[in-house]
Parts: C-alpha cells; structure tokens; sequence
C-alpha cells in the first residue's frame, strides 16, 4: 500500500528535489513525500480508498495537478509525471559538466578587405560547467583558452595574430572567461553574463547561449551540446592595429563575430581515450 511515482523532466532527467502532496476531497493533506536522488516517490501511508489529489511541486519547475484513484488496495501508482521548467526553458542534468575540447570549437570571423571573412579556430581550451539544481540563474562556467593556438589556415597570417599588433600571445597566452550570471532569453535559449580576459584586458561579455540537448555516448557517459554566440570590438581589448588599404577600407575589420560550439561531458573529467 502507500504512494508510488517517478518524477522526470521533458529530456526524461529525475528531479530529485520534487515534493509530492495528497490531498482528499475536502482539501486536507493526508500525504506529503519528497523525491530522492533517482525522482522516485515511495510513501507507505495507508490510503483509504476513494479520489484524491495530487500536486507535484520542485523549485524552478511548473506545478502540476492531477486526479488519482485509490483502490481497495490502498496504492496509488502515479507512474512517471513530467514536469516542465518555469517559462518553458529546460536544462541539462544539475551538476558538473567538463568542455569536451575534441568534439567542441571556439571560432572567430573578422572582416577582411570590407568584402569577404577570414574565419580562425582556437585549438587548445579547457573549460567546466556547473548546472546549478534548483535556480538556472546560479549555474557557472569557467574556460581558458590557448592564445598561442589560433589557426587560421595561413602560417604567416596566424603568426601577425599571435604578435603584440593583436593577441600578443607570449604576454598574454591564456584568453580566460568566467561567468556572473545566468538569465533566461525565451524557451531553451539563455543569456550568459560574465568577464572576458583578452589581450590584458577585462570587460564584461555577454554570450547568447542555445541548449541542444543530451544524449548518450560510446563511452558509457552523458554528453550536452550548446552553441553560444557574440561580438567583439578589437579597440575594446587594446587591438588597434589596422593598415587601411585604397579607398579607406580597413584591411581588418573593427569587430569580431566569435562563434562556440560545445559538447560538454557530465561529471569532474573527460573519458579517458
């Protein structure tokens, strides 16, 4: 006899910090029982048989109501309820997530001659993200990146971008950002606030983050996959160098699109190869 059910997200994740409340017609809590690790609901409270209600509750989640129909048995056999992220926005799995670098990138795109785009990659960078469980608002990311390892395609052209004209990569090797804060920008999409180091210099950058969602993978582990996107000014990080070709167009342009797409690991470290 007692309550039974399985508490899950739309992706199918536990919410381990649902709350599960009876009620009998006349509106009197006759069960209250929590979620555990795995989001099941196990409660031996004896129930009389009749129609109760029953809400499920978990901060950051919509509420949900429904009817259930005790038997003569005394069980109520809930099954599994899907629970919804307040305003629609899901989240991956709380915890810690570790920047797969092999199967993520970190590119940027310049302006070049005013009529076409050089596009470059950073290939060394580490990072962590940190799901926070119950407020999307407190989760964190941290990563580093290699200066030194950005790679355009063309040698001579990578080694001018390693230079003092522009990263100045053996003052500077490391590009750090970390986040401040996390808030929503409609459904499954997020604004990321937080400091860029660059060049010597700390400004606050904005990412605009896209969840895409988890999956398993051959290694026996939970990977998700964001994209995140913004926008740069050169001048803003100390990076004024231009050489201005006929006609006063800029060999470089001013601002620099940076473009991530990550695939992220669940857990402290990264399968081992």
């Amino acid at each position: 006899m007692g309550l039974t059910a399985r508490i899950r997200t739309r992706d199918g994740w536990a919410v381990s910090h649902a709350v599960v409340t009876v009620t009998d017609m006349t509106g009197t809590q006759v069960v209250r029982a929590a979620a555990d690790a795995e989001g099941t609901v196990r409660d031996t409270t004896a129930l009389a048989p009749g129609a109760y209600t029953v809400i499920v509750t978990a901060v950051g989640y919509a509420p949900t109501a429904s009817s259930a129909l005790v038997t003569a048995s005394g069980r109520a056999e809930l099954g599994t309820v899907t629970l919804s992220r307040q305003g629609g926005t899901e989240l991956p799995p709380p915890g810690p997530w570790t920047i797969d670098p092999a199967h993520s990138s970190v590119g940027a795109i310049a302006q070049h001659l005013g009529i076409s785009s050089v596009r470059g990659r950073f290939t060394e960078f580490a990072g962590r993200i940190e799901i926070a469980p119950d407020e999307i608002e407190k989760s964190r990311v941290e990563a580093v990146i290699r200066a030194a390892s950005i790679d355009t395609g063309n040698g001579m052209r990578d080694g001018h971008l390693r230079s003092p004209d522009f990263l100045d990569a053996e003052a500077y090797p490391e590009i750090t950002y970390v986040s401040t804060g996390v808030t929503p920008a409609g459904s499954d999409r997020w604004t990321v606030h937080g400091e860029l180091s660059l060049h010597g210099v700390v400004r606050p950058v904005d990412l605009d983050l896209a969840y895409l969602g988890t999956g398993a993978d051959p290694w026996g582990g939970t990977r998700a996959a964001f994209r995140a996107t913004t926008e740069l000014r050169r001048e803003d990080f100390a990076m004024n160098y231009n050489q201005v070709v006929q006609a006063g167009i800029a060999a470089v342009g001013t601002t620099l699109r940076v473009e991530l797409d990550v695939q992220a690991v669940q857990g402290e470290t990264l399968p081992e190869a």
